[in-house]
């Protein structure tokens, strides 16, 4: 799959819709497949991205798992087209997830607080009050 453009006009625009990023492969930075997104959860009181829902642990989509992911926690990786999340196989393994036909409904702010802790990142409504 190729995002619409060349690595260097992606790099350039640095924007993307939700829809174009879904089954993009994502990788640690040793290249091991920690899976795929399969969609952006938008916090719509906040304004921004709450989490990316990655796909890991299935064959070929049966009994996989979702994992809510900090969206900062990604990076966009325009030499081979995919995102790298920096953290060990192992840690994701070990992430809180959901089940993909039983997402959560809201922004539930407790839940977030413990998926953003597991990552070692800020949840997003904290850093806004600090700016």
């Amino acid at each position: 799959m190729q995002m619409r453009g060349t690595a260097t006009e992606m790099q350039a625009r640095n924007i993307i819709r939700g829809k174009d990023i879904a089954d993009y492969s994502v990788r640690n930075p040793q290249g091991e497949d920690l899976g795929t997104i399969k969609d952006v959860v938008i916090d719509t009181s906040e304004g921004c991205i709450a989490y990316a829902a990655l796909s890991f642990g299935g064959i070929l989509g049966l009994g996989d798992k979702l994992f809510a992911v900090p969206w900062e926690a990604l990076r966009y990786n325009a030499t081979d087209d995919t995102f790298v999340l920096d953290m060990p196989r192992e840690r994701l393994e070990n992430a809180p997830g959901f089940d993909k036909d039983n997402w959560p409904t809201t922004a539930e702010r407790g839940w977030l607080t413990g998926m953003y802790s597991h990552y070692g990142y800020t949840p997003y409504w904290e850093r806004r009050s600090e700016r």
